[in-house]
């Protein structure tokens, strides 16, 4: 058994930045994967002051068909492996979807969804091995249907309702499984969507490091889903009580007057 390690996804901005500090702050020896190896190696350098393990640094394109051979490599290469799995890394894109670059879409989807289970069955029978976990980076977006951002809801759903699946499975064999769903957020995710916060983002805002910090408490904790923020904690329970077609008329009015 090699010296193990938390490995985060889209490690080098918002949330996942912050989820690394956490995770470091922890004990935790990090991996840190992303696009941005100048980021990546920002972060590692910054851990590697405060006195904990040096951060294994791996650049990595997740849109990639390799990306998970790639860090896998990486990680072998290093002699460590997985105790711990952050699936932060994923994007969103603002506009109709019949509008919007189709590439760009399927991107969406390779990031969000594809690499996401990809990473979870590869490194699973570590995850076993090492009695650790897998934090998955949900969405309140996953609860709703999303006109303005279809894709990007739809790769949310199925991120919620994979990790509620694999948790079950994984049970059994002492690996905890979470989905931390977080509502607006203030960090490069709105430049890269293309759309300005909105009255709901004032309304349901909750700090990138307090998103991460109650992830972490979450699944050390074996939660479920974790909802960060008294708002965003209300969004589920109130949707019990409307109509779906409701609830996606007033997204779409929501979403569709920002385009």
């Amino acid at each position: 058994m090699g010296e193990r390690v938390t490995l985060v996804t889209g490690a080098s901005a918002g949330i996942g930045t912050e989820l690394a500090r956490v995770f470091a702050a922890n004990g935790h020896r990090l991996a840190l994967t992303a696009r941005r190896e100048d980021r990546l190696a920002a972060l590692a350098q910054e851990i590697a002051a405060k006195g904990g393990p040096a951060p294994l640094v791996i650049p990595c394109d997740l849109t990639s068909p390799d990306a998970g051979a790639t860090i896998e490599a990486a990680l072998s290469a290093a002699g460590v492996e997985l105790e711990y799995l952050v699936n932060n890394a994923g994007f969103g894109l603002f506009g109709k979807a019949v509008q919007l670059d189709r590439t760009e879409q399927l991107d969406m989807i390779a990031v969000n969804v594809r690499a996401l289970t990809e990473l979870s069955l590869r490194f699973s029978d570590q995850l076993i091995r090492n009695k650790g976990g897998i934090l998955n980076l949900g969405s309140v977006a996953g609860f709703l249907p999303g006109p303005g951002m279809a894709v990007y809801y739809a790769s949310k759903a199925y991120v919620i309702s994979f990790t509620e699946a694999l948790r079950k499975e994984l049970a059994p064999h002492g690996v905890r499984v979470t989905v931390l769903c977080p509502g607006p957020v203030p960090s490069e995710f709105q430049d890269r969507a293309g759309f300005k916060p909105g009255v709901d983002s004032v309304i349901l805002n909750v700090p990138p490091k307090a998103v991460a910090e109650a992830g972490y408490r979450g699944l050390m904790a074996d939660k479920r889903v974790v909802l960060p923020g008294i708002g965003i904690k209300i969004v589920p329970f109130l949707l019990r009580w409307f109509p779906r077609g409701f609830i996606l008329d007033a997204v779409g009015r929501l979403q569709l007057k920002r385009s």
